[in-house]
């Protein structure tokens, strides 16, 4: 799930941010990563969306996730995207808990069904297709990464006029995931 904030809710998004937590602790061990798009890679840029990939059992549970998340409710969000993920390394964002000097972290997603995977590297924190809810249908694919730069970032993606780069961090409450 992505979800992309509405222009001029950054102070309802924070409002709701204790909500939010809490009804991410009721899906703990089931999240792959989790965290929000930024204007850009500093602790002073704004909220463009929120990140949640979770390992969910089907359609309808993917469903109630995304549009009973208290940011969905609350009017955050100006759209949402919602597809299966087909977690292809077995990654989380868990298993990069260490920063990387002069590497910030980026959310890619490619919506076409015929772009080719990027490359991955030890810097690739999580990569996966993007399917449809309720088939196999391949939408095409979402990976996190870290990279120095966006444009550093873009030299890892297929040539591909539909891949979007957001600035990323990781989400959550501060202290580290069980």
């Amino acid at each position: 799930m992505y979800g992309r904030d509405r222009a001029g809710t950054s102070g309802l998004k924070q409002s709701l941010t204790e909500e939010h937590w809490s009804f991410m602790d009721g899906y703990g061990d089931l999240l792959i990563a989790r965290g929000p798009t930024l204007t850009g890679p500093d602790d002073e840029d704004e909220s463009t969306g929120s990140l949640h990939i979770v390992d969910l059992p089907d359609a309808e549970s993917a469903r109630r996730f995304a549009y009973d998340e208290p940011y969905y409710r609350g009017g955050v969000f100006e759209s949402v995207l919602l597809y299966r993920f087909h977690n292809i390394l077995g990654r989380t964002m868990w298993d990069f808990t260490e920063a990387v000097d002069g590497y910030d972290r980026f959310l890619l997603i490619t919506l076409d069904s015929n772009a080719p995977a990027p490359a991955t590297s030890k810097h690739t924190i999580v990569y996966g297709d993007l399917l449809a809810l309720d088939d196999n249908t391949r939408l095409g694919w979402a990976a996190a990464i870290e990279a120095p730069t966006p444009e550093h970032a873009a030299t890892l993606l297929p040539d591909s006029s539909h891949t979007e780069i957001h600035h990323w961090t990781f989400g959550g409450r501060p202290t580290p995931r069980p």
